[in-house]
């Protein structure tokens, strides 16, 4: 790991551990994620602490992959973390496909705001499922852009958009006659309503999960990102690493869960001795530092691939897949192993169970990745036999 990512994730968790982790407790947290005046205040005092989105560097510039693996990961140190120094999800994935795709003028308009942590965002990708839309397949977007004089129409309903709620930009996903596009858009519009923000089983997202609906959206012709029919191939350029991101800060997160049970299974005692002491307690945390081990070791392995400059779709699926299911066995034992209170409030080891439970789904089901990795398997069989 380079000096400066050591130094700057030094800094984000020694931040995230003095000054985050006592809001945990803050009342202005809720079912549907920390309130916006919480969010704020945090970034404020981030700002102050010289840790606001510490991936992206003052020239503009971006961390690699394996320095923003190490950075992110202290910065999920915390369920509020990553919303306190501007690593969070959307966002983060928001700002790594603005800095991409977007002209000087959109990141000017769209990203610097981002960056500076004064605003949030939304990507409006994923449909409802029970309408025939577009739930882990954008292909089956329903989802339209026409194009009318200078300005694209854009109709549709959105489903489990993260941050919908609050945010100021959006990136939204329509099928045009060219295919898949994205527009850039200021939040709110008049034209973009939220139906409702479900009910979800995480909580740590600001503005929750929403269902929209888009009537009638005029985007003039210069906020469309890229190109008409592009879309699909923005949104590999954006889902790769930002599922590759969601790894890094669950990681953090269930490394100081697993923490928690520790001390708690070193200070408690029953049957005559520590809870540590008794092998099925003991053999348990010692599985978790296999599969935290293992998915550090997978998150490297993707993030040198991306840096590489390969696309990095094969590698993010199984990383995803891998990663997501050994933390949800490492959530699944801190709760465990501290019995009755692993399932209280009384620390963020519950949280952590019912967030790592939900990353099983979000950025794609394992068992849609699962699927894409099989039908590459069958690719690569059929031209081995040619």
């Amino acid at each position: 790991m380079s000096a400066r990512a050591q130094e700057i994730g030094a800094r984000v968790a020694a931040f995230v551990r003095q000054v985050v982790v006592p809001y945990e407790r803050d009342p202005r947290r809720s079912a549907h994620g920390p309130s916006d005046e919480l969010v704020a205040e945090l970034r404020e005092r981030a700002r102050a602490a010289g840790v606001l989105t510490p991936h992206i560097l003052p020239d503009g510039s971006h961390l690699s992959q394996r320095e923003t693996a190490y950075v992110l990961r202290q910065s999920g140190l915390s369920p509020l973390g990553p919303l306190a120094v501007n690593t969070a999800a959307p966002d983060e994935g928001n700002m790594y496909l603005l800095g991409k795709v977007g002209t000087p003028e959109q990141k000017r308009r769209f990203l610097d705001p981002l960056v500076r942590g004064e605003a949030r965002s939304a990507f409006f990708m994923t449909e409802p499922a029970v309408d025939g839309g577009a739930g882990s397949d954008p292909s089956m977007m329903q989802t339209t852009a026409v194009l009318d004089g200078n300005h694209w129409v854009v109709n549709g309903r959105k489903a489990f958009i993260t941050g919908a709620e609050g945010a100021r930009v959006g990136i939204v996903m329509a099928k045009s006659d060219d295919g898949a596009c994205m527009f850039l858009v200021d939040l709110p519009d008049p034209a973009i309503t939220i139906e409702r923000v479900l009910d979800t089983i995480d909580s740590s997202m600001a503005g929750g999960h929403a269902v929209v609906r888009i009537e009638n959206l005029r985007v003039p012709a210069d906020q469309m990102l890229g190109h008409s029919g592009e879309g699909l191939k923005y949104a590999q350029v954006r889902l790769a690493p930002a599922r590759l991101s969601h790894c890094m800060r669950w990681l953090g997160a269930c490394v100081r869960a697993n923490e928690i049970a520790t001390d708690y299974t070193n200070r408690r005692h029953a049957f005559g001795k520590p809870l540590i002491d008794h092998e099925g307690v003991g053999f348990m945390l010692a599985d978790n530092l296999i599969d935290l081990k293992q998915a550090e070791l997978m998150i490297d392995w993707c993030a040198d691939v991306l840096d590489a400059g390969e696309p990095g779709g094969t590698e993010s699926s199984m990383t995803k897949v891998a990663v997501s299911e050994a933390l949800m066995r490492v959530a699944d034992r801190c709760v465990q192993v501290m019995g009755g209170t692993g399932v209280t409030g009384d620390t963020i080891v519950k949280q952590v169970f019912r967030e790592v439970r939900a990353f099983r789904i979000y950025d794609g089901p394992t068992e849609v990745h699962k699927w894409s990795l099989a039908k590459k398997i069958k690719r690569d069989w059929k031209e081995r036999q040619k």
